[in-house]
């Protein structure tokens, strides 16, 4: 008899963009009048840049000869993309990496994932809430948790409220853990870090043992020239970080799959009987025997992002959700309504009118605007009452369904 792992089980509900797909769905079959904007999941409208385009084709146009063709390449990835990462994007932050501390994959999602495989069911984990989703369901997801209470914390979790009153910057643990989810910029409420809160955590985790889990996959919004880029701007942070990146938000590749994570070599964990071990090698080894590599089309097109053509397109790319961001949150706070995020990141946090629950207020804009957002409680217990919007979207529907939240709201 087949068995399945019980642990899927204890999530009681659907994950949160898929309910948002389901509610949405039955809206537009109901009213197939509706013309629905989506500010909700977050995906982007833009194309690719030319110079990614064409970096792409030509790629493709290797394939198609014997003497060009490439098969099987490193599941690492090609030394082409890496030295031109750590060339290009953290150089000039003061962060110099070895070719052997990055390796390519097809999603930081997968990656925040996937990197559980390396560690010991025994850590405590410590993640923000709200939070990306993932991190949350993965640690359910292998067992490391017991249920969820009625608020819909799982035992076996430590969770580090990020609320109004701390700007939405989790305080330190309250006990002892192991490894530590942060995002910054965050991911949903747009919060940043600065350098003195960044060192914090990096002292923190050095004078515990721990292993900090940082996701950056939204770095490249940060207009705020004080703030990081990279966790690895910190001193001390090789020997105590993992860091995510993506190309999906940055270069628009939701549709094209890539990103990368960096694990130092000097990044250590320790066995049951305390002996150090080479998280490096470890994640090496993960990768090499359950992922095949980035498709090298893939990988030349990433590159181009950061040539000489692309990375002005990317960066413009980037300027435009960054004024849709713009546009909403001004938008929202003529209406009266408390914003966060939005200046440093693609998101717009807002709290709800009139004490309205999350998913009342994602109903209210479904129906009565046909505008999509995400319900701040899907992010966690500390998001009720608050609701993402996404700046990834066409600048005039972005303007049109500011209009109409702000005609409705009055």
């Amino acid at each position: 008899m087949a068995l399945v792992n019980e642990h899927y089980l204890k999530l009681k509900a659907g994950y949160l963009f898929p309910e948002i797909g389901r509610r949405v769905k039955a809206f537009t079959e109901a009213n197939p009048q509706a013309k629905v904007i989506r500010l909700g999941i977050g995906d982007v409208t833009c194309p690719l840049p030319p110079a990614i385009i064409k970096a792409f084709q030509d790629a493709v146009e290797e394939m198609a000869t014997e003497k060009s063709f490439m098969g099987y390449g490193p599941e690492q990835g090609y030394e082409f993309l890496i030295n031109t990462i750590i060339e290009k994007s953290y150089q000039p932050l003061g962060v110099e990496l070895k070719a052997s501390e990055v390796f390519i994959s097809d999603g930081s999602k997968c990656d925040c994932a996937n990197i559980l495989d390396i560690f010991a069911l025994e850590n405590v984990v410590a993640i923000g809430d709200p939070v990306y989703p993932v991190y949350n369901d993965t640690n359910v997801m292998i067992g490391r948790t017991g249920e969820a209470n009625e608020q819909g914390y799982y035992k076996g979790l430590v969770y580090l409220p990020c609320t109004e009153a701390n700007g939405f910057n989790p305080a330190f643990p309250d006990q002892e853990v192991d490894i530590i989810y942060l995002c910054f910029p965050n991911n949903p409420t747009g919060a940043v870090a600065t350098r003195e809160q960044l060192k914090g955590w990096v002292d923190y985790a050095l004078q515990h043992n721990a292993v900090i889990f940082f996701d950056a996959a939204y770095e490249a919004f940060i207009t705020d020239p004080t703030i990081p880029h990279s966790i690895y701007e910190i001193e001390g942070a090789k020997k105590c970080a993992i860091e995510f990146r993506s190309f999906s938000k940055t270069a628009g590749f939701t549709g094209v799959r890539c990103a990368l994570t960096v694990v130092p070599e000097e990044l250590t964990a320790h066995t049951a009987a305390g002996e150090p071990i080479q998280l490096n090698k470890l994640w090496n080894r993960r990768q090499s025997t359950k992922f095949n590599g980035v498709s090298y089309p893939v990988q030349k097109a990433a590159a181009a992002v950061y040539s000489d053509e692309g990375w002005p397109q990317v960066k413009e790319i980037i300027d435009y959700y960054m004024e849709n961001a713009r546009i909403i949150r001004t938008g929202l706070a003529e209406a009266g309504i408390t914003v966060y995020g939005g200046v440093n990141a693609p998101y717009i946090w807002l709290k709800t009118p009139n004490t309205m629950s999350s998913w009342e207020f994602f109903d209210k804009l479904l129906t009565e605007c046909n505008v999509v957002g995400t319900p701040g409680s899907g992010f966690g217990p500390s998001g009720e009452g608050f609701f993402r919007l996404s700046a990834f979207c066409n600048r005039d529907n972005v303007i049109e369904a500011v209009e109409r939240i702000k005609r409705n709201l009055k």
